[in-house]
């Protein structure tokens, strides 16, 4: 089995208007019942259209730097979907991003097929909850994965080392849940740890009012915060029905 980590680094945030400007990939074999992460790679890839100096301030790649690049559409057929290259030949089981939202802006359907695809963001809010933070950076900081090599992770916020770094994530992921649970979990809305509105904002949400939930609930947030303050909910009510139901055995 494989299982290709994605990432890019691109001149905006919303497509069309934003294009790739650098495409990184990092793979995770199944080996004799572990997962071993490969050496990452990169390729530099022209937007069709000159990079904003406030996107270039993160990534650091200009314009020169893509001025002999390739568009997308010539780049990612070698990497994404059934032509991809792979060692040994092998399928891809699933792709594999940081915040996968942002990836499947650039990278829709049709260049994946049916393949899946795991959100390293959102099963580490569900798996690590009581972490600092969950971007990237801070889990590998925060983990400390065996293996991970500090050369191969340099720079941040270049699609190399940050799809080497979240390679390592999804194999601590990994190592703790199926991947039919990380695939499943990947479907849904992200399920927040803590509250960003209001009184209650930096409030873990289990510990947010019940009235201030459903307020919340009857109103038009996003879909991560509903899906949150539903589930928190649910929780409630469960435990209030079990609680209720031992009452009356006893």
């Amino acid at each position: 089995m494989l299982l290709r980590t994605l990432d890019l680094e691109t001149s905006g945030i919303e497509p069309p208007a934003a294009g790739v400007v650098e495409l990184g990939w990092c793979d995770l074999l199944a080996i004799d019942g572990a997962w071993l992460v490969d050496f990452p790679a990169s390729i530099l890839v022209h937007p069709g259209h000159p990079i904003p100096p406030e996107t270039s301030a993160i990534h650091h790649i200009t314009d020169e730097d893509v001025a002999r690049a390739n568009p997308f559409s010539g780049v990612w057929p070698h990497v994404i979907g059934e032509s991809a290259t792979t060692p040994d030949d092998r399928p891809i089981a699933a792709y594999v991003a940081h915040n996968a939202a942002f990836e499947r802006k650039f990278i829709p359907a049709e260049m994946t097929g049916a393949v899946p695809w795991i959100c390293t963001y959102k099963c580490a809010l569900r798996t690590w909850p009581d972490a600092p933070a969950h971007s990237n950076g801070a889990l590998r900081y925060w983990l400390k994965p065996d293996g991970l090599r500090r050369d191969l992770a340099a720079l941040a916020h270049r699609a190399g080392p940050d799809a080497y770094v979240t390679a390592f994530l999804a194999r601590e992921l990994l190592a703790r849940h199926p991947l039919e649970t990380l695939i499943a979990w990947s479907a849904e809305p992200a399920l927040q740890v803590r509250c960003h509105i209001g009184k209650w904002r930096g409030t873990p949400w289990s510990e947010v009012d019940t009235g201030f939930l459903y307020w919340v609930r009857d109103r038009d947030f996003s879909e991560d915060i509903l899906f949150t303050v539903g589930h928190e909910l649910a929780c409630r009510q469960a435990a209030a029905a079990a609680a209720a139901a031992a009452r009356a055995d006893g």
